[in-house]
């Protein structure tokens, strides 16, 4: 029952990581927009490099966040410089729009191996990770991904919770570090990610990554 507060009290602060007002997109209008975006994302979306992350069905209302963020600088994405200066909110909802439209190719998972910190190697990494995002980890105090990403990692679009499953395991990777190290920090004053992120293993986040990217 302790546990099951908890959870509950981070989904309930989540929400103030949200944008209060949005756009109405227009996912036509928005096609015509995607023509810069396409070079790293894919024309619907599903970048084909795991260095740019799937756009394709993440949630209208987090894709927004996340422009409007690297827009104003809240977020630093090196590779997005610039790209956005010229659009308007209007513009960004229409991209969010589109894709948010499309359909997410799942990544898969792969056969990896995770070295724990005491230097050995976990036996079932694909085990490891579903631990760390259905159940969380009680003994550090990591909430299960799932409470906010749901069991099938489809997210929450109303709540603006992006859908994780099919998403390059190592993007995942890459912010779940960033929120731990707080390299990235456009996850609100409350902290949601960061708090979540900041008692995970290196052997955790490669293996919840992995894990989340074959997800279905």
């Amino acid at each position: 029952m302790k546990n099951f507060a908890k959870y509950a009290l981070v989904s309930i602060a989540a929400l103030a990581t949200a944008p209060a007002a949005i756009a109405a997109g227009d996912a036509a209008a928005g096609e015509g927009k995607t023509l810069v975006c396409a070079a790293c994302h894919g024309q619907d979306g599903n970048s084909a490099v795991a260095t740019f992350p799937k756009l394709a069905n993440l949630g209208e209302k987090y894709l927004l966040k996340q422009m409007q963020d690297i827009k104003s600088g809240a977020r630093n994405v090196p590779e997005m410089t610039g790209m956005l200066v010229a659009m308007n909110d209007q513009d960004l909802a229409d991209i969010a729009a589109f894709y948010s439209a499309k359909a997410m190719q799942l990544a898969g998972a792969k056969k990896i191996d995770i070295q724990l910190q005491s230097g050995l190697n976990s036996e079932d990494p694909i085990a490891l990770g579903a631990k760390v995002y259905r159940a969380g980890n009680n003994a550090a105090g990591t909430p299960a991904c799932s409470g906010c990403h749901s069991p099938r990692g489809q997210g929450n679009a109303p709540a603006g919770y992006p859908r994780l499953s099919g998403q390059h395991a190592d993007y995942i990777e890459k912010q779940l570090k960033a929120f731990r190290n707080g390299d990235r920090t456009n996850d609100g004053d409350t902290k949601i990610m960061r708090g979540v992120a900041q008692y995970m293993t290196d052997a955790e986040i490669k293996a919840v990554a992995n894990y989340i990217a074959g997800l279905n």
